[in-house]
């Protein structure tokens, strides 16, 4: 099945390098919840149910890796996008990396850098209060179901968003970075002009039939993830404290991280909802530079919940390449 194609050197990929010290030194295990994602929303995409499409890629595929992505498609009855950067040597694998897929939480690591870009370090113990109302609006929030009393700083909320996927979190950070307007402006500034980020949680997860509103590509977010390596739009401070909140992602364990190599560190944020299952994430292999990966799936039937299992056979697969 043609659908894989490789590419050499972007100029991120050197720059991301430079990043591999920070994510090295951090831990690739978690003793967190591995069902968090499960409770993010009730609502399933409502992409009509379909068989999957053939990749769109124009250039020569790795016959491999192709083949075994295309059957895990078959396999699970899904739809799948992958596009990696081995950011020491500028190459990249991409599979179905210019398709639009329903990003669901992983759209949470975003917005937090984007609020460690905008918000001052002297401004981020600000103490933010919030209803029992919001909370249950917003879905699945396990951390700021608890403080609804008290509030949580903003730092607090945008480390919450990450390691636990708490969407009323996501909504909060998203008020003080100027709504989904405002973090859809931080990502075209990485050069993003693909992501549309137009819903807060728990709407976001809806994906109308036709409509690019929350959706993004998989080429997209391996950018943003590898454009956030520069100085010029990430502080060395703020990135490393990104990744370690991204390091103690309670929803991770059996995405990518189940399907790295044993001894590989895996730092991600997850999202899933209805048939949507993915996983971003910055893979570090022993004595080499990371390597940028982004999983989106989606099930042909919306009506069929999503799969775990697929975003770690899928990893498996892709991460195989670059050993």
């Amino acid at each position: 099945m043609a659908g894989m194609r490789r590419r050499t050197a972007t100029p991120t990929a050197a720059v991301l390098a430079s990043a591999a010290i920070v994510v090295a030194g951090v831990t690739g295990c978690t003793t967190g919840a591995t069902q968090g994602d499960a409770g993010e929303a009730t609502r399933a995409s409502s992409a009509p149910a379909s068989a999957t499409p053939a990749p769109t890629a124009t250039t020569a595929p790795t016959a491999d890796a192709s083949a075994a992505l295309g059957a895990l498609e078959t396999e699970f009855d899904a739809r799948v996008g992958v596009s990696a950067l081995d950011t020491g040597s500028g190459t990249t694998l991409d599979y179905r990396a210019d398709e639009r897929f329903g990003y669901a939480s992983t759209i949470k690591v975003f917005a937090a850098a984007a609020f460690l870009q905008q918000v001052p370090a002297d401004q981020r113990d600000e103490v933010v209060t919030w209803t029992a109302a919001d909370v249950s609006a917003a879905g699945y929030s396990p951390v700021t179901s608890q403080y609804v009393d008290q509030g949580m700083s903003l730092s607090s909320l945008a480390e919450a968003a990450v390691r636990q996927s708490d969407n009323t979190a996501l909504n909060l950070v998203l008020d003080r970075i100027g709504g989904p307007a405002g973090l859809d402006e931080a990502l075209e500034q990485l050069g993003d002009s693909t992501t549309e980020v137009v819903n807060r949680e728990p709407d976001l997860n809806t994906i109308e039939p036709g409509s690019t509103d929350d959706t993004t590509t998989p080429g997209a977010f391996t950018a943003d993830l590898a454009a956030l390596a520069s100085e010029e739009n990430l502080a060395p401070v703020d990135r490393a404290l990104l990744l370690d909140w991204a390091s103690g992602n309670a929803t991770g364990d059996t995405l990518v991280r189940a399907g790295a190599p044993e001894g590989w560190t895996v730092v991600d944020k997850s999202g899933g909802a209805g048939g949507i299952r993915n996983d971003v994430a910055v893979v570090t292999p022993p004595g080499r530079d990371p390597i940028v990966l982004t999983v989106l799936t989606t099930k042909n039937d919306p009506e069929v919940a999503y799969d775990d299992a697929l975003v770690a056979r899928v990893a498996a697969a892709v991460l195989a390449e670059f050993g």
